[in-house]
């Protein structure tokens, strides 16, 4: 199938432009950005342009920041044309909620994608977990924003998220491998004194059995980037590592192989199939729980943060 790219920046480029490419279900056929591009491919700074000039392509794939997706999305699908969201898939719950019975009535596939979830670990943790009863659980997700957003200010803008950002992440891969749902009770977020989105927050979780559950985020590490789930059960302890791409039970490393590799050449498969077949995939768990810990957090001020 043919599909355009719109926002050609960094995880454009890292990521979702190779995975099309080696991919053997997809022909990016145009991209859509102020001021970048991919070579060969047709492109277009302006995108009713772009879907005035290719009826021929049926699919969209947005990464976008998340404050203008929503006008973007709104506007493929109105053209009848399938979507792809970056995460998060909105800048609000009401956006995304109002994309998905947009879809439902224009009768095109949605799909808000969760990277993380794809992480090679993340499907045997789940599995493991599943009949375990919990004692505790802790997420650590600590990294340097001069790393994965160089110069990015959007993500200090109102809407950006902060260092929710990578934490929505984790809170994907939480959401998916708990077999019980937890919600948010308490936070308390760093802000910068001259941002508008926090750099590091703490947050605690309800678990259904009383499992003390916590996650903490920072955006100010330097070095090594820490990204990590710990699960201590009835029946041992599970640790996530590398953003889910590491699997240990009490120590023991999971060595089993997954197939298709890589997070982003999955999330282009699951494209490809939910097209085929049809309907949408929203799971909207994880921006929940952003928006619970910015109702519910405890809002402390920081030193400034410049690049």
């Amino acid at each position: 199938m043919k599909i355009a790219l719109v926002g050609i920046g960094k995880i454009a480029r890292d990521q979702h432009v190779p995975a099309i490419a080696a991919s053997p279900d997809w022909d990016l056929a145009a991209t859509v950005s102020r001021h970048a591009s991919v070579e060969g491919v047709s492109a277009y700074d302006d995108f009713a342009a772009m879907l005035s000039a290719h009826p021929d392509i049926p699919v969209i794939s947005l990464c976008l920041p998340p404050v203008p997706r929503f006008a973007y999305a709104d506007m493929a699908i109105r053209a009848g044309r399938h979507v792809m969201l970056e995460k998060p898939p909105g800048a609000t719950l009401t956006e995304c909620h109002t994309l998905r019975a947009l879809a439902r009535d224009h009768h095109v596939a949605l799909y808000a994608t969760w990277h993380s979830r794809q992480a090679d670990k993340v499907p045997a943790a789940k599995a493991w977990l599943k009949d375990k009863t919990l004692r505790s659980l802790s997420v650590i997700w600590r990294e340097d924003v001069r790393k994965w957003h160089p110069g990015q200010d959007w993500v200090f803008e109102a809407g950006g998220l902060g260092v929710f950002d990578p934490g929505i992440n984790a809170l994907s891969i939480l959401s998916e491998i708990l077999p019980d749902p937890v919600h948010l009770t308490q936070a308390e977020l760093c802000f910068p004194e001259n941002r508008d989105t926090p750099i590091a927050a703490t947050c605690r979780f309800h678990h259904p059995t009383g499992a003390p559950v916590t996650l903490e985020l920072d955006w100010r590490e330097v070095g090594n980037d820490i990204w990590t789930i710990e699960a201590t059960t009835d029946a041992g302890t599970l640790t996530l590592e590398n953003g889910g791409g590491k699997l240990t039970i009490d120590g023991q490393a999971d060595e089993s192989l997954p197939g298709l590799s890589g997070e982003y050449p999955r999330l282009y498969d699951q494209m490809a199939k939910l097209v085929a077949r049809g309907g949408i995939d929203m799971d909207l768990a994880p921006m929940r729980h952003v928006a619970d810990a910015f109702t519910l957090g405890r809002r402390v001020t920081v030193e400034a943060f410049d690049w």
